[in-house]
């Protein structure tokens, strides 16, 4: 293309995002989803807000940490840069291959974000990036580097100037500008440099060789030693202040050999495996894990049963309770939390209400358990990748010093659930069962979002991440430390790569992944994606577990072995009837007096327990067990419990006698009313408890003198949904709103770039026009006649102003009927809401 035929160059970043085609706005848009909330008005309004510091911010911190370095070495290059400059600075004299191969890709990433606009020739980075990258000294560069030569002498005095310039060998000038021109003409100039360098003392260099990968800024004494005086001397050192110097920005390039990074990193560490297992084993472990998961759910939930743990008055678990929970699960605290958390997350527990409040199951927790065991786990798995609240926050302190509780407010975090999908994303690149190395991961993390300023002090997508793989594990995701068949399903991944072409000798051995440029984190999926992602791990999942059990094998000496999982009446009826001794691959339940009079209280006759375990047991029921049984049962009732105040009658006065000479029963209140009932002041639940106590077995009775069946109810909260993820940021559009957006975009550009006729401009940028009110009728009844379009100002009902061009075809009844350009139909538009007219130089369309 010759010069006459280019487009001419951009002269803002508006005129540059006006150059560019839909698809390309489309990208920017879903990049920066906040430039959209809410739609600019036009191309010029979208650009304003590209330039504002949070929207800048927030940009820069989405960048890979190549495309950074490249921000980060424009910011120090003069501007406008040329694309030879900007090589020089990234790649150096030696000219990196791996940094001009990826120099063009993040480019093209920074133009693509409205980081940077311009041609190769012309290459701006936005005033807003500029100085936030940009070194000064309340906040150095990223790259080290110091102010230019013009800026660090710009309160210099002329005198002090000429004699640097005469004490570097070069002729002295007659003005400031001109001296300084010449400096840095020196400083540049690779060879002229290198002559001066060759003469200095080998302890000047040495100084020099500490500053040049930053900071770049020294303290002197008021009297330099020599080393210093002669790198003052010749400018290779400029005072800043008072006992502060700094070594100039061309100074330390020549040093440097042009290089802006002390290291370029144009790709990314690759993630290694530090283990490659059998797929088979990875999805069999996943599973017995994945089963596990459900198992402890559901535990938890059966402890919480009946009304789980107070609510907090600031709302969370208490330590206490954190702690009970842990040990009724047998596990760790940290690993407790996560479960309370998960359950959460899912919609299965939640707080009553009550003005008693606490935690309990909801109705949703029993359909779940209806479900199959695979569409179970599937429901929790898709709530963890979702989920923004962060178990691994528990224990640790919030900005105000306060404990961060389980089930309590400040444990969400935005960036979960994309790191999440981002590091199972890395796991899904390697080869069918690697497990990956844990530093690799967070190594490409790093490259990925890498740590800007302040955050490098904390390092929360590191600490994320490292939680993803130990919850994922703890899930039944990942088996070993690889990702599962099904956990992959789960993602919407592709099939896993092939493996190497040798396996490792043992586990410790690492294999590499290489590739090309990085995949982009992986964005999540839409929910009917989600759906048939689940379904697909479902699918995947189901014929790995281990298919529910009928039957226990019980033992003489009052237990009962569950060899796997068990259907669920039978468990339910099982843990009534026993206490949970053991857990593991196979489950322990053993038989007491205690947990045998507790299925009888829950309306269980002494046969029907007989008949229960004749049916369910691959062995005969010793006859210690029917012992037991049968002598509870015997027992059981003997004794019945009313409510007087309350009483107790027995058809042996001699078990009566034995209560009332018994010293325990003191506290109870007992006294005789008749041969076969006595007296209490105690309430009715407490005379249960007290008499259970002293070996009895009562039964409590009605009104009308039936026995009482005293099952536990289940304690339910109202219907809840489940927590609500907090937004990372505006969500990113989805390509109805973005076609829109863009159609409204375009149009207010339209409406505002439209050439108007001479005299009926505004009278500054921006400004609706204005026109009195039989002005704009009789302009609208003259544009009906001739076909013309006319550029109005609109302000509709909640008071948004905007611009518009349209071509009025009716003009009735306080309304004027057009043909809107800018929104390519026909609306009908109030007079009265229309602040002014004007004619167009041409018409549109």
């Amino acid at each position: 293309m010759s010069t006459e035929d280019r487009p001419p160059a951009p002269r803002s970043l508006a005129e540059a995002l006006r150059g560019r085609d839909d698809v390309s706005l489309g990208r920017l848009l879903r990049s920066r989803p906040d430039l959209i909330t809410p739609v600019p008005t036009d191309l010029t309004q979208l650009a304003t807000r590209a330039g504002t510091r949070a929207s800048v911010v927030r940009a820069l911190e989405r960048l890979d940490r190549f495309a950074l370095q490249t921000a980060e070495a424009l910011a120090v290059a003069a501007d406008p840069a040329t694309y030879d400059e900007l090589l020089g600075l990234m790649a150096g004299d030696d000219a990196d291959p791996a940094v001009v191969a990826a120099l063009p890709h993040a480019l093209d990433t920074l133009r693509e974000q409205a980081l940077v606009w311009g041609d190769d020739d012309r290459l701006r980075l936005v005033r807003t990036a500029r100085e936030l990258l940009a070194p000064s000294p309340q906040h150095p560069s990223p790259t080290g580097l110091g102010p230019t030569v013009q800026e660090a002498t710009a309160g210099m005095s002329p005198g002090r100037i000429q004699e640097i310039v005469v004490a570097a060998g070069l002729p002295s000038t007659h003005d400031s500008v001109s001296a300084v021109t010449a400096l840095t003409g020196l400083f540049t100039h690779r060879r002229r440099m290198a002559a001066l360098l060759a003469g200095a003392p080998a302890d000047s260099l040495e100084v020099l060789e500490r500053l040049v990968w930053g900071p770049p800024y020294g303290q002197v004494t008021p009297d330099p030693a020599p080393r210093l005086r002669w790198l003052l001397d010749r400018g290779l050192l400029l005072p800043t202040a008072p006992g502060t110097v700094v070594l100039p920005r061309e100074v330390a390039l020549h040093l440097r050999r042009g290089l802006a990074h002390r290291t370029p990193e144009p790709v990314p560490p690759v993630v290694e495996a530090a283990a490659v297992h059998r797929p088979q084993v990875v999805d069999s472990t996943a599973a017995g894990q994945a089963y596990t998961a459900l198992a402890t759910v559901e535990e938890l939930l059966k402890d919480w049963d009946e009304g789980g743990p107070a609510v907090l008055r600031a709302g969370g678990l208490s330590v206490r309770d954190l702690k009970r929970t842990a040990v009724a699960l047998d596990t760790s605290e940290p690993v407790a939390a996560f479960w309370v958390e998960l359950a959460y997350a899912a919609g299965l527990i939640a707080s009553d209400g009550e003005a008693d409040e606490r935690y309990a199951a909801t109705p949703e927790y029993d359909e779940w358990r209806e479900l199959p065991a695979a569409e179970r786990w599937s429901r929790l798995a898709t709530a963890w990748l979702a989920a923004t609240r962060t178990a691994g926050l528990v224990g640790g302190r919030d900005a105000k010093d306060r404990t961060l509780s389980a089930l309590g407010q400040g444990l969400d975090r935005s960036a979960a659930p994309e790191v999440r999908h981002r590091v199972l994303g890395l796991l899904a690149g390697l080869p069918e069962g690697a497990a990956p190395d844990a530093g690799s991961v967070l190594a490409r993390l790093r490259w990925e979002r890498p740590l800007r300023g302040d955050r490098r002090e904390d390092d929360l997508r590191g600490r994320l991440a490292e939680w993803t793989l130990s919850e994922a594990e703890l899930l039944g995701v990942t088996g070993r430390g690889a990702l599962s068949a099904h956990g992959r399903a789960l993602l919407g991944a592709p099939a896993a790569p092939s493996g190497p072409g040798e396996e490792p000798s043992g586990p410790g051995d690492k294999l590499p992944v290489h590739h090309h440029r990085p995949a982009p984190p992986r964005a999540r999926l839409s929910p009917a994606e989600q759906a048939v992602a689940s379904a697909a791990a479902v699918r995947l999942l189901t014929p790995l577990l281990p298919e529910p059990l009928d039957h226990v094998l019980l033992q003489a000496d009052l237990t009962a072995v569950a060899p796997g999982p068990l259907e669920k009446h039978l468990a339910d009826m099982l843990g009534v009837l026993a206490d949970v001794e053991s857990k593991g691959g196979a489950t322990v339940y053993r038989f007491t007096p205690g947990s045998v009079r507790r299925a009888l209280d829950a309306g269980q006759a002494a046969s029907d327990l007989h008949a229960f375990l004749a049916a369910h047991s691959r062995t005969p029921v010793p006859q210690p067990l029917a012992y037991l049984i049968d002598d509870v049962a015997r027992r059981h009732g003997q004794l019945r419990v009313g409510a007087a105040s309350a009483y107790v009658r027995c058809d042996d006065d001699a078990v009566l006698s034995e209560i009332l000479a018994d010293k325990r029963a003191a506290a109870l209140g007992l006294r005789r009313l008749a041969p076969t009932v006595l007296a209490a002041q105690a309430d009715p639940a407490g005379l249960l408890e007290g008499l259970r106590a002293m070996g009895f077995a009562p039964a409590a009775e009605s009104a009308e003198g039936d026995v009482l069946i005293t099952r536990a109810l289940a304690h339910r909260t109202p219907p809840r949904t489940a927590p609500e993820p907090v937004p990372d940021g505006p969500p990113v559009p989805d390509d109805t709103l973005l076609a829109a957006a863009l159609r409204a975009i375009r149009a207010g550009d339209l409406a505002s770039t439209t050439p108007r006729k001479p005299g009926t401009a505004p009278s500054a940028d921006g400004e609706l026009p204005r026109t009195g009110s039989a002005e704009t009728l009789a302009t609208m009844q003259a544009a009906v006649l001739t076909g013309e379009a006319l550029w109005i100002g609109y302000v509709n009902a909640e008071g948004t102003a905007s611009q518009r061009v349209i071509a009025p075809i009716r003009v009735e009844g306080g309304f004027v009927t057009a043909y809107d350009h800018t929104a390519d139909e026909v609306r009908t538009y109030p007079l009265h809401r229309i602040t002014g007219v004007a004619e167009l130089a041409d018409d549109v369309g």
